[in-house]
């Protein structure tokens, strides 16, 4: 069930005007809600499994993924009243290991099993042991690795004692389970969401229409930016470099590094709008961050619910800052790995996740020669600075560049695509018949939204909430046309929902 398919905007109205119409019954609604999203689960995981051999069948298929959320999210829950009223410091550590294990070994062998084994064989066969790999016909369940975030930080916290446990059940299945953010995130917390679906939920108009006005936005960004941009020219060079000039090469990847921002936070924006048609608040989750100045700046602004959970609940935890300035690095490059190990099974995501990791060394490693240490932590800490000069400019697009780079191994299917990638625009050819005053304009109609001040888009939202109902459903109306224009024969999935 694609954000951008008329399914979704058909359950939404439908969800949308039920729960409303529970809103007296407090019992119900949650009911209902959590219910609603597992059949938006259901339905996305069922016609997906049609279009592809997967054990089991598609029913069995998609009755096991249900179940490993609702088995997971019963398990955390009953785990959480547990670690509440229990002091035993090893019981406590056991309760959380129960927890973490059912997890991350569901994750580790729905998506590292089969990149496991052949890394074993092909490092056996390096010392001339030959090993026939036993792979499992597995199909990654949808959002798997975002509610397995979600939950763990529950039972983390609980056991930290940041959080008190869950009261209701029904309120900890919905936090799991919410459709929103269910597939692709924005990854949610459980201090922030739990109390919001303890109390009563409140959705004024304004609130509402800012919710429609994010929607609508995020499909334009999805389909007119992501999509075109997609279809016509980044899956086609990204495929096959071999066929390409060195230029169409080199913006091809600037419209990836355009299309997977379009294609990413207009699928937050959506979720985030949705959630608010409900009374519900998610976290942001993007800020233009192609406008970084360096790579720290940029993690602030990208993903922004990944990077803070990868922050709290693993840079921190391996130490973070607090030791020597050479466990400084070895964190942030353990980190970042990881975090293109979560991405997916691939070495590709390994090599991505060392740039950032090393440039993020690099990066800290400037600070440090330029301020001492008690500067250099206010520094990582203060906001990005909006302000416009020379050397601003020059890192900006340093920056951009750097990430662009790793953006080539994040996207190409294979190491050997990567480098052909690069070797390609090592030729200096400029020939560029494959790229069509469509894909260029849209590209430039990307970059220029991208860095639009933060503050005009902001107005427009409150200036959409304001206006009359007749303007709203005339600006909506146009909206969904000019989407609906611009969509190809196949909607494009989201990334992210790979993931």
């Amino acid at each position: 069930m694609l954000f951008a398919s008329p399914l979704y905007g058909v359950f939404l109205l439908v969800t949308y005007t039920v729960f409303w119409a529970l809103r007296k019954r407090a019992f119900l609604r949650p009911l209902f809600l959590m219910l609603a999203s597992y059949v938006f689960y259901f339905v996305g995981t069922y016609d997906s499994a049609l279009e592809q051999e997967v054990p089991l069948g598609p029913l069995g298929w998609t009755l096991l993924c249900v179940g490993i959320i609702f088995v997971g999210s019963s398990l955390d829950y009953f785990i959480g009243r547990l670690l509440g009223r229990t002091e035993s410091p090893t019981a406590r550590k056991a309760l959380l290991l129960v927890s973490v294990v059912y997890y991350l070994g569901v994750l580790s062998v729905f998506k590292y099993f089969n990149f496991a084994v052949d890394s074993i064989a092909t490092v056996c066969s390096w010392i001339g042991v030959h090993v026939s790999p036993v792979h499992l016909r597995l199909v990654l369940p949808f959002g798997i690795s975002f509610f397995t975030f979600e939950t763990m930080s529950y039972t983390i916290d609980v056991y930290r004692r940041e959080i008190p446990p869950a009261d209701r059940y029904l309120d900890y299945l919905l936090f799991v389970a919410f459709f929103p953010h269910l597939v692709a995130g924005p990854i949610v917390r459980p201090k922030t969401m739990l109390p919001q679906l303890a109390a009563e939920p409140v959705a004024s108009e304004a609130m509402k229409a800012e919710g429609l006005y994010l929607i609508a936005t995020g499909l334009m960004k999805k389909v007119i930016i992501g999509d075109t941009l997609g279809i016509n020219l980044v899956n086609r060079v990204f495929d096959n470099p071999e066929r390409f000039s060195s230029l169409e090469v080199l913006v091809a990847v600037y419209a990836y590094a355009i299309k997977i921002y379009a294609d990413f936070s207009g699928y937050s924006d959506v979720a985030i709008g949705s959630a608010k048609l409900f009374g519900y608040e998610l976290p942001k989750n993007f800020d233009a961050p192609y406008t970084s100045s360096d790579l720290q700046e940029f993690w602030r602004r990208w993903h922004i619910s990944l990077s803070s959970w990868l922050r709290d609940y693993l840079y921190i935890s391996l130490g973070g800052n607090r030791g020597s300035k050479w466990a400084t690095y070895r964190n942030l490059m353990l980190t970042m790995v990881l975090g293109g190990l979560w991405h997916g099974a691939s070495w590709n995501f390994v090599i991505w996740g060392a740039l950032h990791g090393g440039a993020l060394g690099v990066n800290r490693a400037w600070q440090r020669s330029r301020k001492a240490p008690q500067e250099t932590r206010q520094e990582t800490q203060k906001k990005p600075s909006s302000e416009i000069t020379l050397g601003r400019v020059i890192s900006v697009f340093a920056t951009f560049h750097f990430v662009c780079f790793a953006w080539i191994f994040f996207r190409a299917p294979t190491f050997a695509h990567a480098t052909l990638m690069l070797e390609r625009m090592g030729k200096l050819t400029f020939d560029s018949p494959n790229l069509a005053p469509k894909v260029l304009a849209v590209l430039a109609l990307g970059i220029i939204t991208h860095f639009l001040p933060r503050d005009l888009l902001t107005q427009l939202r409150s200036a959409f909430a304001r206006s009359p109902a007749l303007v709203q459903g005339v600006t909506l109306a146009a909206t969904a046309y000019a989407i609906h224009f611009a969509a190809g024969a196949k909607a494009e999935p989201f990334i992210y929902g790979q993931f």
